[in-house]
């Protein structure tokens, strides 16, 4: 199977990440997709839609989600292996873990083993991944310092320095095969991983050394609950957005009541602060990103990653593909004041 390429000045592909829809078979999540219209999916590793471990090992196997794929008449772009990453340095691993890495990278749940196998499964996808032709993946990291977020009990800054360093220590390995197999991967900035925010992603480059392996997986609706510029961010890191997710955050009217953390409020609950909804239904600046996202010259998939408590998904993925590609016109191939320099 062949991935076409694109350019700046053509409709990019738009994706359907299948992570939301790990209860459904492949092939109704592919034939879905296709009906909407979309291009092709963002494939989780999850449910039965792609298990790294035997695709590894079993050619027919993987040639079935390549047939799966050409049977609705779609193509991929991008795999991505959320949960396993989040276990590689995560601590505590816990009952958390359990519940979405899996038996086989669980184990007996020793902590460490956990977190071994979890990283042996994300060298695996980089390699199924150039098996099925794909050079991205994105994920989840994980973060041993995360729980240090409201920095207290107070914490030294060798605890916070020693946390960037075990990150490096672990995903520089992973990233060694990353690079043997010319895929590269893309982090979801968001709350629980090592980059949760502006300085923490400008940390995370450093620590591993600004490797090429490693970018960005820019999804916005993690930024604007917090409160970053998530158009900005897309120029701070221009050279390492790898990846494109859309998901939509709503921010509510500040009460006074609400604040950014949720609340332990479940999703959907109107004295939530914020919330995340399907694309277009918040305050992400989507037309304002597109636009960035083409100066920065990213010409890769758009994936809808679709997540709203208030909304049907059926409803919610085709609409969502409707409003994405409103705002994905062709470039233009000429400045628009270009015809004023025309001369009689």
């Amino acid at each position: 199977m062949t991935v076409p390429e694109t350019t700046a000045s053509s409709t990019r592909p738009v994706t359907l990440f299948t992570g939301q829809w790990a209860d459904l078979p492949l092939d109704e999540v592919a034939r879905l997709a296709s009906g909407w219209g979309y291009d092709g999916l963002e494939i989780a590793c999850s449910g039965d839609h792609l298990d790294v471990w035997r695709a590894a090992e079993d050619d027919e196997y993987l040639q079935s989600k390549l047939d799966t794929l050409d049977r609705h008449g779609l193509q991929v772009w991008a795999i991505s292996n959320h949960l396993k990453g989040q276990a590689v340095c995560d601590d505590p691993i816990d009952f958390r873990h359990q519940a979405i890495v899996g038996s086989r990278v669980w184990g007996d749940g020793d902590p460490e083993g956990v977190r071994g196998r979890a990283a042996e499964e994300m060298k695996l996808t980089a390699r199924v991944a150039r098996r099925l032709g794909v050079d991205t993946v994105v994920g989840f990291t994980g973060s041993s310092i995360w729980p240090y977020v409201a920095m207290f009990p107070p914490v030294d800054a060798s605890v916070i320095e020693a946390g960037y360093q075990d990150f490096a220590d672990r995903w520089n390995p992973i990233m060694d095969v990353f690079d043997e197999e010319g895929v590269r991967f893309a982090l979801e900035v968001h709350p629980s991983e090592i980059a949760y925010d502006h300085w923490t992603t400008v940390r995370t480059l450093e620590a591993i050394g600004h490797r090429s392996a490693f970018g960005l997986n820019w999804d916005p609706s993690h930024m604007a609950w917090q409160g970053i510029d998530t158009v900005g961010f897309i120029t701070d890191f221009a050279d390492r957005i790898y990846h494109v997710d859309c998901k939509d955050t709503r921010l509510r009217p500040n009460t006074g009541r609400a604040g950014i953390l949720g609340s332990h409020l479940p999703w959907g609950d109107p004295r939530r602060g914020w919330d995340f909804v399907s694309t277009g239904h918040g305050d992400v600046p989507w037309e304002d990103a597109f636009r960035a996202l083409t100066a920065i010259g990213y010409d890769g998939p758009i994936s809808v990653e679709w997540e709203d408590a208030g909304m049907d998904r059926l409803h919610g993925a085709k609409e969502a593909l409707a409003y994405v590609r409103s705002l994905l016109w062709p470039q233009p191939t000429a400045s628009f004041d270009a015809a004023f320099s025309q001369r009689d």
